[in-house]
């Protein structure tokens, strides 16, 4: 995903039913089942910008469960407990993409330690701080104003003052409202 346009009525993946082109608006040939459930599950890869091994490993951990609701809860609460995401979700970085590489890089902090991971699950409590090296950096010095136009998460806790941050609880599934229709994922990899 790139930055806030799949925040805004132009985000690609919902703006159009139909394929771009003089030919765009005639009749579209039927989806299959397969067609449809890859689809959605190419959906939620996007939007959380993981490669297909990483979200078939979390589907396959989930998958035990024998009610399906909480397997979709389940499965938002690991993907957005991904410590990329989080950062993203806080408003550290512009995009998915951006917040991943701040990681990898070793900007942060939890809990004291430095963690390079962006799979990293954190749990409610833990303390994300961006290390007192990195706070001055350019990203980091524009990250106040930049929070004006975004709308926090209520699950989260930002200090923009001290740029830390933490989880308060886990997400429900309407507070993150994923663009992917879950239990269609799960039948996908049930296959």
């Amino acid at each position: 995903m790139k930055g806030e346009k799949c925040f805004t009525a132009k985000c690609p993946m919902t703006r159009k039913s139909y394929p771009a082109g003089r030919s765009g608006p005639q009749r579209r040939k039927r989806v299959s089942e397969y067609g449809r459930q890859l689809m959605e599950k190419q959906k939620l890869r996007f939007f959380y910008g993981l490669k297909e091994k990483q979200l078939s490993r979390y589907v396959k951990r989930i998958s035990g469960h024998s009610f399906q609701e909480d397997a979709t809860q389940l499965l938002i609460q690991m993907l957005e407990s991904r410590l990329d995401n989080v950062i993203y979700r806080m408003g550290f970085a512009d995009s998915l993409g951006q917040a991943r590489q701040l990681v990898v890089h070793g900007h942060f902090l939890i809990n004291g330690k430095k963690v390079d991971r962006p799979s990293y699950r954190l749990k409610p409590s833990e303390i994300i701080t961006v290390k007192p090296k990195s706070k001055t950096m350019i990203l980091f010095q524009k990250v106040e104003a930049q929070s004006k136009k975004k709308e926090a998460s209520v699950w989260l806790r930002i200090d923009l003052k001290k740029l830390e941050g933490e989880i308060l609880r886990w997400p429900t599934l309407e507070e993150v409202n994923p663009p992917a229709d879950i239990p269609t994922i799960f039948e996908f990899y049930s296959r």
